[in-house]
């Protein structure tokens, strides 16, 4: 994580790390390799491969967690699944490295697409350049072959977005549900949180476990986090919600 990275990049100590978040009630382990932050450093494939494939393995051996893989490389995607990863992550929308829709077609691994603003000229309206982006993401994955029911959608908070973007996203998100797909969120710590409640990155996890139980009223499936308790709390809390509000009124909030 861009909050966390350098912290456990000893292969045990990530695997350490996983487990507890698997202990607290994670039900999906998100293993990347390369920092996703605006300015940082690219690193190779081997380098990458060398980071992510020894966690994946032990992993799988430790835990019957579901596992992710954070790439956009198809090489380094079809190399996890081998080694355990049962779902392909990519944050560039199958859009850097097409061939890695291939990796998911042929492995049958569930595939998460998401959204990004980045290297590319974005439309003014938030919710206009979610469709143009993740319908050119789809229109690739229904080429190789992917099923809809193995596709989660990410919009991609922080990605080439500012603090008003990232707002707007998430008080209109309910106009992407028009996708009809499931939605994964990756709010945790982010720099427009930061913003809106003046705190550091380590110190935004209340923060997040606000967007976290407000997308999930949105209609929001999955949520990748870094406190795992808060954000099951802030997620019992708004399930409740939407139970009461189903069985008092028979409708969704």
């Amino acid at each position: 994580s861009f909050s966390d990275g350098g912290l456990f990049n000893d292969p045990q100590a990530a695997v350490d790390q996983a487990l507890r978040c698997f202990e607290a009630g994670a039900a999906i382990l998100d293993i990347g390799g390369e920092s996703t932050r605006p300015d940082a450093a690219p690193v190779s494939a081997a380098e990458e491969q060398d980071r992510v494939l020894p966690v994946i393995e032990a992993l799988a051996k430790a835990s019957d967690a579901v596992l992710s893989v954070d790439t956009y490389r198809a090489g380094t995607a079809r190399l996890a699944v081998a080694a355990g990863a049962h779902i392909v992550n990519d944050v560039h929308g199958l859009q850097r490295e097409p061939d890695i829709a291939e990796v998911a077609a042929s492995t049958g691994a569930g595939l998460c697409i998401m959204h990004t603003g980045r290297d590319r000229q974005k439309r003014a309206d938030v919710i206009e350049d979610q469709f143009a982006f993740l319908q050119r993401s789809l229109q690739i994955a229904r080429t190789a072959g992917i099923a809809d029911s193995r596709i989660v959608l990410d919009p991609g908070f922080g990605f080439a977005k500012d603090t008003a973007e990232n707002l707007a996203l998430m008080a209109r998100f309910g106009e992407l549900l028009g996708f009809r797909r499931p939605w994964l969120i990756g709010t945790s710590r982010k720099r427009f949180l930061g913003a809106v409640s003046g705190r550091e990155a380590a110190e935004r996890d209340v923060a997040t476990a606000a967007t976290t139980a407000i997308l999930r009223l949105a209609g929001a499936a999955v949520f990748r986090v870094h406190d795992v308790a808060i954000n099951r709390d802030a997620l019992a809390v708004a399930d409740a919600m939407v139970a009461t509000k189903r069985k008092t009124t028979g409708q969704l909030p």
